[in-house]
């Protein structure tokens, strides 16, 4: 790990080698401030000795990492580590792109050799011209740590509009590129966030969300969102207001532009809950007609024609289904069901006049053609089990494209003709050494504690003798609607390389059976999420596969939640637990960013049954003395301005102050980058190769 290092010397512990791996006889960590910081809220005591970290941009701060980071390097070199950042090395260099998707004869995808630090954007002209480079954002820095957000062709394919991050921020910059010319344009867009860049009809110019300048842009709390709309070569002070809504600051705007006709269609949303409004614009330059005013469930935009709008919706039907609105010549309009519901949907697109359905079955793809009127057509006609994606582009295209992945098959890219429906490959992964035929995948089923069943794949080298010995990697997520489905990934597979078992929990609060499955793990019931991941621990353990002395918890973001909360309320179940940029300070959440849209999911801390509840489980609250804690290595980067790293701070300190026994706390804080997306290559490989070594040489010694 590259870190900056002030000319001071920490006073550091002797190491004495042990079995463990772990080598410590007494842990000395850095010194930490304490505040003397005592609230009453609710009638509850609420001490926050480490508040100071929140400031985690002061010079304070900023030294208390860097020891921090001292002391964590110190146990990531290792042997496993290096074995594995040289094998990553090797099976990086492999080419991967994006599904491709067309605008007119041009064909647009992001592609990597494996050998850059960021992906390139790419362009071919015409489907037997030679693939150009448009957009290469490894010239936008030396070390690749500015990065290429979202990109969007205009309609007419003659401009791209692209985004800029800075250092891994979720701050934005909109440049436009003239793509025959791969010159830039005057236009600059800044302070943009969480949004895309949606193209007028006419090529013209498109519309973004943006917000105020903030004081300080890592941290301070992002609301009260506008939607404009930017005109080609103007500049931006000159951008038209679409729509904003200063009563409820907590509501943000995307718009679609249908392919044909004078229609827009505005979403509106509050915070990450999936339910929104939506309001139709049937004339340009008119007011925006509320047709679903009440946040009563999903309504996404398909796509539409001149009288027509589709929509994939929840309402009435918690695992989807598809409606469309039909508009008159009055402006009258009725909504009618389209595709009733049956299995929970992942996703729907509508290209080629056709409707096509990614089903999930157990959270495994399904994929099912429809006309524009309902009428089913065929299934994909597909060998594999896995996850399907795709299907990108408009009403009127010929052809598409689609990818197929699991966990032991890398990505597979197929051209699809939407009028005969028939496949062929167009493209396919080749990871150096790796050999599908040699590892093994299967779907399980376990019980919760209150008896329902959660899918858990299980993933490893085939003949790899299984047993309470094994290495286990333990990951999940639960939250926010979000599935986990198979994917084939280079961190998972250097796990299963190394000898170890991949287990995979679909626990609920994911969509993987619907709204249901998400409503059972959100709010009052998110300790079933909880509850899930650790009975997947348990049933893997009396299964023979691994053990509490072997098994490695593992979780990003809101699974950086589930792997604090499930660590400190079953401290003998892992061996080493690594939350990865966790929401873990669940009282304050609210108070940084973005993080108040999270009270959907979460719970409202300001009111009493959800402070209650958040306070049952929040990791930063639920430490206690006198308890041996497993060994646990805390990740964040310090331009994180979505889940900011004062939750890993603070969580971190607390950690170190009361574990009771030798097994280290440690905290990884990396520079340059934020909460994942844009993160350069040597970095996602210095960070792989430094969590699986370090959990390897704890669970087997160096």
């Amino acid at each position: 790990m590259k870190i900056f290092i002030r000319f001071y010397v920490l006073l550091f512990l002797v190491f004495i080698l042990n079995g463990c791996g772990e080598g410590i006889a007494e842990m000395n960590y850095p010194k930490t401030k304490k505040l003397d910081l005592v609230e009453n809220i609710f009638g509850q005591t609420i001490e926050d000795p480490y508040r100071w970290l929140e400031d985690f941009t002061s010079t304070e701060s900023k030294e208390w990492v860097e020891q921090q980071n001292i002391l964590t390097d110190r146990f990531l070199s290792n042997p496993y580590q290096q074995k594995i950042k040289k094998e990553l090395e090797e099976i990086w260099v492999s080419d991967q792109i994006s599904v491709p998707y067309k605008k007119g004869n041009k064909t647009f995808y992001f592609s990597n050799d494996g050998k850059k630090q960021q992906s390139v954007f790419m362009m071919k002209g015409c489907d037997d011209c030679e693939a150009q480079v448009l957009l290469d954002p490894n010239q936008f820095s030396d070390d690749g740590t500015i990065s290429l957000g979202d990109v969007s062709v205009s309609p007419d394919g003659k401009k791209v509009a692209y985004s800029i991050s800075d250092g891994g921020s979720d701050w934005r910059t909109w440049k436009v590129m003239d793509i025959e010319t791969k010159e830039d344009l005057v236009d600059k867009i800044e302070w943009s966030k969480f949004s895309y860049a949606t193209w007028e009809s006419d090529s013209s110019g498109f519309y973004y969300q943006k917000y105020e300048k903030p004081n300080e842009a890592l941290a301070d709390v992002n609301r009260s969102p506008q939607l404009y709309f930017h005109r080609l070569s103007d500049s931006q002070k000159e951008d038209k207001l679409i729509y904003q809504d200063e009563q409820n600051p907590d509501r943000s705007w995307s718009i679609s532009v249908p392919e044909e006709g004078s229609y827009r269609v505005l979403s509106i949303g509050e915070g990450t809950d999936e339910r929104n409004l939506v309001y139709i614009q049937f004339e340009k330059d008119t007011d925006f007609i509320p047709v679903i005013n009440e946040f009563e469930a999903t309504y996404n935009f398909l796509g539409g024609v001149k009288n027509a709008l589709w929509f994939y919706t929840t309402s009435d039907a918690p695992r989807g289904k598809v409606v469309s609105l039909r508009i008159a010549e009055d402006g009258q309009y009725t909504w009618n069901e389209v595709i009733g519901e049956s299995n929970p949907i992942s996703a729907v697109s509508i290209i080629g006049k056709k409707i096509i359905i990614n089903y999930l079955k157990d959270t495994i793809t399904d994929i099912k053609f429809f006309d524009l009127a309902g009428n089913y057509l065929s299934d994909l006609d597909f060998p594999n089990s896995g996850s399907i994606n795709g299907f990108y582009g408009n009403i009127k295209d010929n052809t598409a494209y689609f990818e197929f992945t699991n966990y032991t098959s890398p990505e597979e890219v197929f051209e699809i003709d939407l009028g005969t429906l028939s496949h062929e490959p167009y493209w396919k992964s080749d990871i150096p050494g790796f050999n599908a035929d040699e590892y093994l995948s299967e779907l399980h089923f376990y019980s919760s504690s209150d008896g329902t069943q959660i899918p858990i794949h299980i993933s490893n080298k085939k003949g790899l003798k299984i047993d309470r010995d094994t290495p286990v990697l333990l990951y999940g997520y639960g939250g926010f609607n979000i599935s986990i489905l198979p994917n084939f990934s280079k961190t998972f597979y250097m796990w299963i390389k190394s000898g170890g078992v991949l287990a995979v929990a679909n626990l609920r609060g994911g969509s993987e059976y619907g709204d249901e499955w998400h409503e059972d793990g959100m709010l009052l019931n998110k300790q079933n999420v909880f509850d899930d991941f650790t009975s997947a621990a348990k049933y893997l353990h009396e299964e023979g596969i691994g053990s509490s002395e072997t098994t490695v918890s593992l979780g990003r973001s809101n699974g950086g939640l589930l792997v604090a909360a499930t660590l400190l309320q079953n401290p003998d179940l892992f061996k080493v637990a690594i939350p990865q940029v966790g929401v873990l300070d669940m009282l304050r959440f609210h108070k940084f960013t973005i993080g108040w849209a999270w009270t959907s999911d979460y719970g409202e801390p300001d009111e009493e049954e959800d402070f209650i509840n958040l306070l049952s489980y929040s990791p930063y609250h639920n430490i206690k003395k006198d308890v041996c804690y497993p060994t646990t290595l805390i990740t964040t980067s310090s331009r994180d301005d979505r889940v900011v790293p004062a939750h890993s701070y603070k969580f971190a300190a607390k950690l170190q102050e009361l574990q009771s026994c030798d097994n280290p706390i440690l905290l990884r804080v990396e520079s340059r980058a934020g909460h994942g997306a844009g993160t350069s290559k040597d970095k996602q490989i210095d960070e792989i190769a430094d969590i699986f070594g370090y959990a390897l040489s704890v669970i087997k010694g160096n």
